[in-house]
């Protein structure tokens, strides 16, 4: 029989639900995970939703209090996907309790909170994953296996970019999410994460950038505090200032010597939820687009003197893909990463080391994050690692 762990999770909007579901599903997929979840206690701050998610998904109880179920003895690993101004305080209480954590990105409003996580983590011993769930994608492992074996010779260009619309309405309402108290940083905290480390999973480290932002939408309606978590929009009512970035732009230099650009909005007209990257290397070229999460374009050249690219399917030879689907053409969707995910955090604790995507993931791709907010305001090009974390993008 395997062993139990008991389990929390802490926010119960879309992204906990996302958790749960992972959990229950886990040996659906993995039946070989050495442990087994046990729902111990659904935690939200609006008691309906916590009350109702534990009949859901089979909590053994629900709390209001996240400091309930993170101090409850029969807990031992934690689901934080909560706003991001809570990431900090939970995943650092949850770690000095003896507490293994599964972290949504960005873990905190700034890189500096980031560390602080990632600092309690190492001081206590325990194991964390982090929600950089785009790495899973099949294709995209398929991708870092050719670039690595010199498939596509020296590479030598990387794009890479997440444009969103999801913040494209004027009238979407002025949550924590766009202020410097509730997120801290806009889209470079929000969905920058995912686009580095996608970069420095596929290519390795970024040494420098040259990075430039922008607020288009500057004034949203207000809403009464805590009303929604969500993008919903609301006509008419007093405006207030929109206080982090919408936009990003940046120049990358990678270790290896490739040259890059990396793109994010959430204020994008148009692409509904673009992350994509293309690589080009002297020998071949690929692309990815998360709209197609199951389609590589590849390009290689043959005997035939024809050039182009090809679209190849996922299939049970890349990634976890045989997990969840048995031939090409069948495609996987965004649940299934998170248990993926799930497997890769019960896996970590169980055999008492990390597994990617951990705190060394996102301390490295924070890293390039607070560059490029130190390259938005200097205006010039900033070395990843240099500098101290600063806490001013809080408005603390």
């Amino acid at each position: 029989m395997k062993k139990e762990i008991g389990v929390a999770v802490i926010g119960l909007g879309w992204m906990g639900q996302v958790h749960s579901r992972a959990y229950l599903r886990l040996f659906h997929h993995y039946p070989e995970c050495p442990l087994k979840p046990r729902l111990v206690v659904a935690a939200d701050a609006v008691e309906e939703r916590a009350r109702e998610t534990a009949g859901l998904f089979g909590f053994g109880g629900w709390t209001a209090d996240w400091r309930e179920a993170v101090e409850h003895p029969d807990v031992e690993a934690v689901s934080i996907a909560t706003p991001n101004y809570l990431h900090r305080e939970i995943a650092v209480a949850a770690a000095r309790a003896g507490k293994h954590i599964w972290l949504e990105k960005p873990c905190g409003r700034v890189p500096a909170e980031v560390y602080e996580i990632a600092r309690a983590v190492e001081e206590a011993g325990v194991r964390s994953t982090i929600g950089l769930m785009y790495r899973h994608v099949p294709v995209v492992a398929y991708a870092r296996e050719l670039i690595a074996s010199g498939a596509l010779g020296e590479i030598t260009h990387y794009r890479g970019y997440f444009l969103a619309d999801y913040a494209a309405d004027p009238n979407g309402a002025l949550t924590w999410r766009y202020k410097l108290e509730g997120a801290g940083l806009g889209v470079l905290g929000d969905i920058m994460p995912h686009t580095v480390d996608l970069a420095q999973n596929l290519l390795g480290p970024i040494e420098s950038v040259s990075a430039q932002k922008e607020i288009f939408i500057k004034e949203r309606p207000e809403v009464p505090e805590g009303m929604g978590t969500g993008h919903f929009v609301v006509e008419g009512g007093e405006m207030g200032a929109v206080e982090n970035e919408d936009y990003v732009s940046c120049l990358v230099r990678f270790a290896s010597g490739a040259r890059g650009t990396i793109e994010n909005s959430r204020v994008c007209v148009g692409p509904h939820v673009r992350n994509a990257f293309e690589v080009n290397g002297t020998e071949g070229a690929l692309s990815w687009d998360f709209q197609r999460l199951n389609e590589l374009e590849l390009y290689r050249f043959d005997g035939s003197g024809e050039r182009g690219y090809r679209t190849v399917y996922a299939s049970p030879k890349m990634g976890d893909f045989g997990r969840f689907q048995p031939g090409a053409g069948i495609s996987m969707g965004y649940d299934d990463l998170k248990v993926t995910e799930a497997y890769t955090f019960l896996t970590s604790i169980a055999e008492e080391r990390d597994l990617a995507p951990g705190m060394r993931e996102i301390v490295t791709a924070m890293r390039v994050v607070e560059a490029m907010d130190r390259s938005c305001e200097s205006g010039g090009w900033e070395t990843v690692g240099q500098g101290v974390p600063s806490e001013r993008r809080t408005g603390a």
